[in-house]
């Protein structure tokens, strides 16, 4: 052992041990310097992904907002916050998803999900909030608390959209409506409080009657469907039935109108028709009434089957052979013959 080392056996020589320490501890110094500086400088350097960017804060106000990529900062001066700008965000309300995968899991949250409808009736509505941040520095500095503070935003006007709106609705027709509305308030809502934030998509995930009534509210649907299709096949009938009797209306009324007119014409044609005869009549008596006479012989005996014309000088008839008769008979036999097949 070294004879200034101290604890030998040498006297204690404080000079020599002070020497020592200092020896000792300026080395340690050394080192802690070092490694000192080597932290300093490993955090003075970070990285932002590709779909994030950099808040810089330096002594606690906002300096800038820093792109992807390798970056520097101030070390113990500036304090970083990563805030993911390109990545899709979302919130789930009525439910919360356990595990996503080929079989995902959920947990109902009734709590949320239960809901009032503008005709008192009760609905579960579960739906999802899909989102993206525009603006670092209102997300994460404008608002306390935000994910709060937007759950309750987004449940708000969840509430009071539904709460304007029938069961029926909500449950079945209006859904689109629903997620286009509450879209918009709640966009107009989260640019009134500055939160940075631009609602891509509502989306309603299940909207169903609570588990007590919901056997009724099958009941009233499947009432409500057989009405609609019992008026469906009413109106049916109604538009075959309707129509046609309409039609046939019309049409008689068309006939009878037709039949009234050719009546009043044919009548206005024979009384027209009766004066020239009597105009001519009176001019020339026998040459009309002559003509009068041929014209209705004309009509009368092309009707007659038999005509025989007889002198009007002569005092007695002598009767005569009905050739008509025997031509007759001939054609019957001759008939008969040729059905038979046989000689005459």
């Amino acid at each position: 052992m070294p004879e200034n080392f101290p604890g030998g056996d040498s006297p204690l020589d404080l000079e020599n041990l002070g020497k020592v320490l200092r020896d000792r501890l300026g080395g340690l110094k050394i080192i802690g310097l070092v490694v000192l500086v080597g932290l300093l400088l490993l955090n003075s350097v970070y990285t932002v992904q590709p779909e994030e960017v950099g808040v810089i804060l330096r002594l606690g106000k906002y300096a800038g907002t820093k792109e992807p990529g390798l970056n520097f900062k101030i070390p113990l001066i500036d304090s970083l916050e990563k805030v993911p700008v390109r990545r899709q965000l979302k919130q789930e309300f009525g439910f919360r998803s356990e595990s996503v995968a080929v079989r995902s899991s959920f947990v109902d949250n009734a709590e949320e999900a239960n809901m009032l409808t503008g005709d008192l009736n009760a609905a579960v509505v579960e739906w999802v909030v899909q989102y993206r941040v525009v603006d670092p520095y209102q997300y994460l500095y404008r608002v306390r608390n935000l994910g709060d503070t937007f759950r309750d935003m987004s449940e708000a006007v969840m509430r009071q959209v539904v709460g304007d709106r029938t069961v029926n609705e909500v449950l079945t027709v209006g859904r689109a409506d629903i997620e286009g509305t509450v879209k918009l308030e709640l966009q107009a809502l989260c640019d009134q409080y500055e939160t940075g934030i631009d609602i891509d998509q509502v989306v309603l995930q299940s909207n169903n009657p609570p588990e007590p009534v919901k056997p009724s509210f099958n009941a009233v649907n499947q009432a409500e469907q057989e009405l609609e299709r019992l008026v469906n096949e009413a109106e049916a009938e109604y538009n075959r039935v309707i129509p046609r009797a309409e039609g046939q209306a019309l049409q008689a009324i068309q006939q009878a109108e037709g039949y009234a007119l050719d009546r009043v014409n044919r009548a206005q044609g024979d009384a027209t028709r009766f004066n020239a005869l009597y105009e001519e009549f009176r001019r020339a008596p026998e040459v009309t009434r002559k003509r009068l006479f041929i014209e209705t012989m004309e009509r009368v005996l092309p009707k007659v089957g038999r005509k025989i014309v007889v002198d009007e000088d002569v005092d007695g008839l002598t009767p005569i052979m009905s050739f008509e008769g025997v031509s007759a008979a001939r054609t019957r036999q001759a008939a008969a013959q040729q059905a038979g097949g046989g000689s005459p």
